[in-house]
């Protein structure tokens, strides 16, 4: 029976029994936090139509306030991400839980389109030490053999939270009105971050890395400060290219979560608000669920191919946001319910093949005290400029040119990640690998000494 040290620095550090069954359960555990992570979100996107009628806004208005999370969770990632590295993971991500869970209730409670505004923007801080947090805790559990599998079944959580997120949210807003998701979902939040804090455990920082390496899973304990993270993150060429690969294939989900149900409403319902659910529905059940058959399987995948060679992980997410391309221009092109169906399923397998090595991919080269920060920047990136122009950009053009065009025109943003993880395959993830690992390797040698 294989054990496993916990941190050491913080109180109640303990071996445990039988990690190969706990470092699952701890996927298990941060599955359910995510998918309220997600469902939160999407309680605006699936009551946008209710709200803007609520408070008589424009197009332009609702983007803002779609746009009004990613800009507080991107512009808090990387200060979220910093003190990720420093504090006790567990801790961040239950408090984190706690806390936008109660301001998810006061967004409920808005009483103005400006405090409404400031309340989605408060939620946006409390989630954005969420995600820094869990993807450390879970690279510490989880080494080469198994860590895209622990990301992508996690990364199932957000197509799950997105969906029901989006069909309960629609029911509540239409059964009584746009503020009841809110103070529901506010609610579960809270019971869940009670009922985890018993049973989710802090691990030591690098140990699966260093497990990886021959080293039993010894634990280093160094910080590292703002200079050496950008040093670190900037010479490993590519990290920096899977960032810009991020932000341009998250613009494209920044306006499907943000959009897609609007858009389905308008284009086959006739924007006729008693259709809210169904629109809901058809705009988020076949991308998500799409996206959750596929990840997990990309994720095995991608481990498979991890173990062959440097390139596997990326070469999974490059394939994936290629082949995302023509589903999108039909996404915007359908004229009827059949071929956008098509077309979001194509789309949704393609997004859960690219979404599955988003961070396994960027762990891999890396080293562990600096993933709370790398996490934290592509989040900067990919929400406080994707997540915020995307919406609003989409709700500009779509005045000009159309919904449906302004959707197809989107696919390009896709194109140009592929080509940004094409060049890191090719030219610079073999070495980047190598020379993490052998930091590790050669500093843990050292303490010994």
């Amino acid at each position: 029976m294989s054990t496993y040290t916990l941190d050491p620095n913080y109180p109640g550090g303990r071996p445990i029994q039988n990690l190969a069954q706990y470092k699952w359960m701890v996927v298990g555990m941060l599955w359910f936090i995510t998918f309220f992570n997600y469902a939160d979100r999407m309680a605006l996107s699936a009551n946008l139509p209710l709200v803007g009628e609520y408070f008589g806004l424009s197009d332009t208005q609702r983007g803002m306030l779609v746009s009004a999370f990613g800009y507080s969770y991107g512009m808090a990632a990387i200060f979220a991400g910093y003190i990720v590295d420093r504090v006790r993971r567990k801790s961040a991500v239950l408090f984190g839980l706690l806390i936008w869970s109660l301001i998810c209730i006061m967004i409920g409670a808005a009483p103005s389109y400006h405090l409404l505004f400031l309340f989605l923007a408060l939620e946006g801080l409390g989630e954005a030490f969420y995600f820094p947090a869990a993807l450390s805790l879970v690279s510490d559990y989880h080494g080469k053999a198994t860590r895209s599998r622990a990301m992508s079944i996690n990364q199932t959580a957000v197509y799950f939270g997105t969906v029901g997120g989006t069909v309960a949210a629609a029911m509540l807003g239409g059964h009584f009105n746009w503020r009841a998701p809110f103070f529901v979902f506010g609610a579960l939040g809270v019971v869940l971050a009670l009922v985890l804090w018993r049973f989710l455990h802090e691990p030591a920082r690098g140990a699966a890395d260093l497990a990886d390496a021959g080293e039993g899973g010894k634990a280093s304990h160094r910080k590292i400060g703002w200079i050496e993270f950008f040093r670190i993150f900037f010479t490993t060429p590519t990290a920096p290219l899977l960032l810009l690969g991020f932000l341009f294939a998250n613009s494209v989900a920044a306006i499907t979560l943000g959009w897609m149900p609007s858009f389905i409403l308008e284009s086959f319902y006739d924007g006729d608000k008693t259709h809210l659910v169904a629109a809901g529905f058809l705009a988020t059940l076949p991308l998500q669920f799409a996206s959750m058959i596929a990840a997990p399987m990309a994720g095995l995948s991608a481990d498979k191919f991890r173990a062959r060679t440097s390139r596997g992980r990326i070469m999974v997410q490059c394939f994936g946001a290629a082949c995302a391309i023509p589903f999108v221009v039909l996404c915007g092109q359908a004229d009827t319910k059949v071929l956008v169906i098509v077309a979001l399923v194509g789309w949704g397998i393609c997004k859960g093949i690219y979404d599955s090595n988003i961070f396994a991919s960027l762990y891999d080269v890396i080293r562990p005290e600096a993933r709370g920060m790398a996490a934290g920047i592509m989040n900067l990136f990919a929400w406080a400029v994707a997540g915020v122009v995307g919406p609003i950009a989409f709700g500009y053009f779509s005045e000009i040119y159309g919904k449906r065009d302004t959707m197809s025109y989107s696919a390009a943003l896709y194109g140009v990640a592929a080509i940004l993880l094409f060049i890191a395959m090719w030219f610079f993830v073999g070495r980047d690998s190598r020379r993490m690992q052998a930091q590790l390797v050669a500093e843990a040698d050292a303490q010994r000494t």
